[in-house]
């Protein structure tokens, strides 16, 4: 919730008690007094200061470029060099200020000028052709400015060129995973467990989808590698290390692993989504061992969170992995099935098991990603089943009586569990 909706209902709520006589005035005064000061949000002033900041970033970046060749070499380099250090100087006096904003957004400009620079200069001494090369540097420069700033923006700016950077690599040599950006992005998730900063939280989860995406499209011979497998391996090990931070963890670890949890779902709901496409499902080709190694560590992480906590949301998350790998690798049905029913029911019951999940532990993310996975897998299967009518009307309609037996199984056993 957020933190001025959370006040607003609060204060009602404690207006309606003391009216009702539920708490005395004393007592609503102690709570309102035990909320720590509400945070600065954005004012106008910030807003505008904000977008003249980086209208003056690029004004000096299309300077720079319009007299770029009537320059000389030492004082473009000098240029570049003052670009970066005035961004960052002005930053500290909009600190010292306290205006964190437009501190903030000071040292995104100067990471954004420090990318531009690396470009400007490679070209201007004749530097190999290493995109991918300058993207790390890129992102290595900008994540060092955020450790040392403490700037969001800065970090926004580091996980783009990151992801940049992992893809370019993973384009130009064709090996998946690219290793090397885990390590970075654990640098960065690491920050955001420090800052305790939900948007640093959200840019760790989305450059973690992105890495999902470089594994997909970097599977150049998809005639014999799964380009399937790997994905879901990579998400079945994101979820389930997920909710062991959010178990094991407190406090910004916790919430860390919620939302890392939550990107996790929604990576499984859009991977089974098609699964009606004749082939997107892989009943001969083989899925790498490492995807596998994955898979199943991300399965027993999500089975021993159950265990240790006794809760049953994170037993159905781990089904729902196990389900997830079982469609992805392949292992559900023969490649001689005229229609891979089996196949489609294993996804319908991944999704199924993740809205369980997620209702169970009260995580809305996850229940919205399993709801999606649903409507997407039985659309996928409705429209792209093989066969006639009669067949795809049948198996819908057992899964359907499949599924209203497992609700009123479950009728019966959650009231005996809520009266113990």
């Amino acid at each position: 919730m957020f933190e001025a909706a959370y006040r607003q209902r609060l204060a009602a709520d404690l207006a309606r008690w003391q009216t009702d006589g539920v708490i005395t005035p004393a007592t609503g005064d102690a709570i309102r007094a035990a909320l720590p000061p509400a945070p600065k949000g954005v004012n106008i002033p910030t807003v505008i200061g904000i977008l003249g900041g980086l209208l003056i970033a690029a004004a000096f970046l299309a300077f720079v470029a319009a007299n770029w060749t009537e320059i000389a070499r030492p004082a473009r380099f000098a240029i570049l060099l003052a670009g970066i250090a005035g961004a960052y100087a002005i930053g500290a006096w909009f600190d010292r200020s306290g205006r964190p904003y437009l501190a903030d957004i000071s040292a995104t400009v100067g990471s954004i000028v420090f990318g531009a620079s690396i470009a400007l200069v490679g070209q201007m001494y004749h530097l190999s052709a290493d995109f991918a090369g300058g993207m790390m540097l890129w992102s290595a420069g900008a994540l060092i400015a955020a450790v040392l700033t403490g700037s969001r923006g800065a970090l926004a700016v580091a996980l783009v060129a990151g992801c940049l950077w992992s893809g370019m690599r993973v384009t130009d040599t064709g090996d998946v995973p690219h290793v090397p950006f885990i390590a970075f992005w654990l640098v960065a998730g690491v920050l955001a467990t420090v800052w305790n900063s939900p948007v640093a939280r959200h840019l760790v989860g989305v450059a973690a989808l992105a890495w999902l995406s470089t594994i997909f499209f970097g599977s150049v011979d998809r005639s014999l590698i799964n380009p399937i497998s790997p994905v879901a391996g990579s998400a079945a090990l994101l979820l389930g290390g997920a909710l062991a931070a959010a178990h094991f963890g407190s406090g910004s670890l916790h919430a860390l692993g919620l939302t890392l949890s939550s990107y996790a779902s929604f990576a499984l709901a859009i991977l089974l989504a098609p699964v009606g496409v004749e082939d997107f499902v892989s009943r001969i080709r083989v899925s790498p061992n490492w995807a596998l190694v994955c898979g199943f560590a991300g399965i027993i992480l999500a089975f021993a969170v159950a265990g240790v906590s006794r809760r049953a949301g994170a037993a159905f998350a781990g089904l729902a992995l196990v389900f997830a790998m079982i469609v992805a690798t392949g292992w559900a049905g023969a490649a001689n099935f005229l229609q891979p029913w089996t196949t489609y029911a294993f996804a319908l019951a991944s999704m199924l098991s993740l809205v369980v999940s997620g209702m169970l532990d009260d995580v809305r993310p996850r229940v919205v990603a399993g709801w999606l996975g649903l409507g997407l897998v039985i659309a996928g299967i409705t429209w792209a089943v093989r066969g006639s009518l009669l067949r795809r009307a049948a198996f819908l309609a057992v899964a359907g009586l499949a599924t209203v037996g497992l609700a009123a199984l479950l009728a019966r056993l959650i009231p005996k569990e809520e009266g113990r």
